[in-house]
């Protein structure tokens, strides 16, 4: 299969698990490092070769809105969903006409991942099998995770 060029951000949610730092930031500009969570989601798109990241929003959008509006790579187009939160299902079902027909990259907006030699993004690009599969999954084994 070749490298989805679209990706999905999930970013809509309200953190609450992350309180009392998401009481007035959404979960994915919490900073680790010194750096938004989301900006390490969305440089790791990049670097896979996706070209357009969609971000739903709903919890403090204007900042996430603002945050990402000068990223190129990759350009982010947002799904607005300021209206009524629609969980991740909702969210993704209102983001498909921005996302296209082809296969496409769902990932959280709070991810941060190690590649090895060969990154995680493109192992899973390499290993989907349209003939076959609807959906591929990667999975981390939790022995070697933290968080």
């Amino acid at each position: 299969m070749a490298v989805p060029k679209t990706a999905m951000v999930l970013a809509a949610g309200f953190g609450e698990r992350m309180r009392p730092l998401t009481a007035t930031m959404p979960k994915p500009l919490v900073k680790v490092a010194g750096r938004a969570l989301i900006d390490y989601v969305l440089d790791r798109l990049g670097e896979a070769g996706v070209v357009t990241a969609v971000v739903n929003v709903h919890y403090l959008a204007d900042q996430i809105e603002r945050h990402v509006a000068g990223r190129k790579n990759p350009r982010v187009v947002i799904s607005d969903e300021r209206g009524t939160i629609l969980d991740t299902g909702g969210g993704i079902v209102k983001a498909l006409p921005l996302l296209g027909k082809e296969p496409f990259y769902l990932v959280n907006s709070d991810s941060i991942w190690l590649d090895g030699v060969r990154g995680n993004l493109d192992r899973l690009a390499a290993t989907y099998d349209d003939a076959q599969m609807d959906a591929l999954l990667l999975l981390a084994p939790a022995a070697t995770s933290i968080g």
